[in-house]
């Protein structure tokens, strides 16, 4: 029953998180300029989507992918968390950074300061989807802290 609480309460602070995103990322970063763009060319959803896309696949292939004794050290999740902090952010500058050259506006600073926002981000989320899903994992369960 607690497994699936966890499930349950995971998923439904996803799911506020990508309806309420605009206001969340605006309320942890505001440019006045930037952040008009962002919310005109509706960037702030497809970001939140790709974040939690990549957070939740990541988690998912810890926990039953790889799956394994040898990989089942709390150093292991913050690798796992590692490359999640890495991938997530750089899509959050690349893909917004591309749209914004195409219509030759240059937030180049705007971008880089947003992206560490979304890191911060990234970090909940994996944190919520790793303790979201992890009852289920056979080996990694326990990972990063024991029950």
């Amino acid at each position: 029953m607690k497994q699936a609480i966890l499930l349950f309460t995971g998923v439904a602070l996803t799911v506020l998180f990508l309806i309420f995103c605009s206001p969340i990322y605006e309320s942890l970063y505001y440019s006045s300029e930037f952040s008009n763009e962002m919310y005109n060319s509706n960037m702030y959803f497809v970001i939140a989507v790709l974040t939690v896309l990549i957070t939740w696949v990541v988690a998912g292939i810890y926990y039953y992918v790889i799956n394994s004794v040898r990989f089942s050290r709390w150093y292991h999740w913050l690798i796992m968390l590692a490359a999640v902090t890495f991938c997530a952010p750089t899509v959050t500058y690349v893909y917004p950074n591309a749209e914004f050259t195409s219509q030759s506006y240059d937030y180049a600073v705007e971008l880089m300061n947003f992206a560490v926002v979304n890191l911060a981000v990234t970090i909940v989320m994996f944190i919520i989807a790793s303790f979201s899903i992890r009852w289920w994992s056979s080996q990694c369960r326990h990972t990063p802290i024991p029950q």
